[in-house]
Parts: C-alpha cells; sequence; structure tokens
C-alpha cells in the first residue's frame, strides 16, 4: 500500500471511531482556546466578506465558530467520516462542509474557482502530513487565498514532541486519547524547527504576522494538568499581492 492510501485510511478509521460528543478528538477544543483566539490575530488583515475556508476541519468545531466570524465558511477535510460527523454535528446549518484532499491541486483549484479568493484557516495540518506531501498542502493555501484572501496558518513545533513524550511515558501509558491518535498510525509533531515557514515562503506566501502559542488539546496528564502543545503561528498572504 501506498504512503498515501495509507494515510488517507488512517484518517478515515480515526473518525469512524470517534463518537458525536465534543472533545473525543484530543485536538477538539472549545472555541474559546483555539479558533477564537486564532481569529482575533487574523481579522486586522482579513476581509470578513470573502469566504473563509477551515483546511483540515475534523469534525467541524472551529468552522462552526469561524462562520459567525465571516459571510460564508466552508470546512474541508480529507476524510468522509470528518465530513460526516462535521455535518451532523452543524445542526443550525451556519457553514458548509466538503471532503478534499490538499493534494490534489485540480479539486482545490476548483474549489477556487468556485469560491473566488477566500480567507484560509489551518490549525495543525502540516505536521501531520507525510513529509512528500507538506509542499501541496502549503500550494492549498496560496491557491484559495487569490489576491484578496488572508490565511492564519498554526503548526507544532517540534517541542512539542517532548510533551507527548512526557504524557505517553505515564505510569499508565499515554492517555486514552492520545492513544487513539498513535494506535491510528497518526504522527504528531512530525515538522521541523524551520521547515513550516520555509514551505509557506516557497509557495509565494509572505508573513504578516507571527508568534509563539500553545495549542489546548481536550486530554490531561494523570495529574490533571492539560496538554498544551507548542506551536507557531502565522498569518499570511500572497507575496505578489501584498
Amino acid at each position: 500500500m501506498d504512503a498515501s492510501r495509507r494515510y488517507r485510511e488512517a484518517w478515515e478509521g480515526f473518525w469512524r471511531e470517534t463518537s458525536d460528543a465534543p472533545g473525543e478528538a484530543i485536538w477538539d477544543s472549545d472555541p474559546a482556546l483555539a479558533s477564537v483566539p486564532h481569529s482575533e490575530l487574523l481579522l486586522p488583515y482579513a476581509d470578513v466578506s470573502l469566504p473563509v475556508v477551515d483546511l483540515g476541519c475534523g469534525n467541524g468545531t472551529q468552522t462552526r465558530y469561524l462562520a459567525t466570524c465571516f459571510d460564508r465558511a466552508v470546512g474541508v477535510d480529507l476524510s468522509h467520516a470528518a465530513i460526516e460527523l462535521a455535518r451532523r454535528a452543524d445542526t443550525a446549518k451556519v457553514a458548509e462542509f466538503e471532503q478534499l484532499d490538499l493534494v490534489d491541486h485540480d479539486a482545490v483549484r476548483a474549489l477556487r474557482e468556485r469560491l473566488g479568493d477566500t480567507n484560509v484557516y489551518m490549525r495543525a495540518v502540516i505536521h501531520q502530513s507525510e513529509p512528500q506531501d507538506r509542499p501541496a498542502v502549503a500550494g492549498a493555501v496560496a491557491e484559495l487565498l487569490g489576491g484578496r484572501g488572508r490565511a492564519f496558518v498554526v503548526e507544532l513545533t517540534p517541542a512539542s514532541k517532548a510533551v507527548l513524550l512526557k504524557a505517553a511515558e505515564g505510569p499508565g501509558g499515554p492517555p486514552e486519547k492520545l492513544r487513539r491518535v498513535f494506535d491510528h498510525g497518526l504522527k504528531p509533531a512530525g515538522a521541523a524547527e524551520e521547515e513550516v515557514p520555509e514551505l509557506l515562503r516557497a509557495v509565494g506566501l509572505t508573513v504578516l504576522a507571527t508568534g509563539d502559542t500553545a495549542l489546548a488539546q481536550t486530554e490531561r496528564l494523570p495529574d490533571g494538568t492539560r496538554i498544551d502543545l507548542p506551536a507557531r503561528w502565522f498569518v499570511l498572504a500572497r507575496a505578489d499581492r501584498a
């Protein structure tokens, strides 16, 4: 089985076994800890009349919040099972959800042609992607922005590995939500320190603002401490249109 197919099946398996309960996925944080502060960093640069596309939306928790900030919100994910969860969870029908492989350049371009220039929200997708696919994922961000869109991208740094290792080495082994990630062959914090900004620059994106942060998880250590993973955020535009 090739790496791309393995990757797709790993995510399908993960989301098929994830219930509709909020927070069951380790990264399914309350928007107050994710898309709310992230939007505050993006909005000074963004035209909210443009759609926002949530890349790697999972079960759509953050997409639904983004729909309160932008005129239109579209969540996309590689996994069909994730999209089904997202549609069920969106009982008020505030957002749209569709399956999309960010490595499929033709499909990304078709979405861009359908929506026009868009803003992009992408939380911790590059570091989970297969190394050979990361340039295409970064390229999808650039493609979707067009001339007027702005992006908020946040990715784990290698320092997250130490936090995850500590969590996994507890007396009882990895906490349940983290064990599920490992059991499905998913590999968090896989990107090197400078890999993400280099990928973003290589596809023609320019950094308008950046900083350090931590991504709050829905799992805790045995002593009750919440798992927070070190990360770096970027607000981006197309370099030729900024």
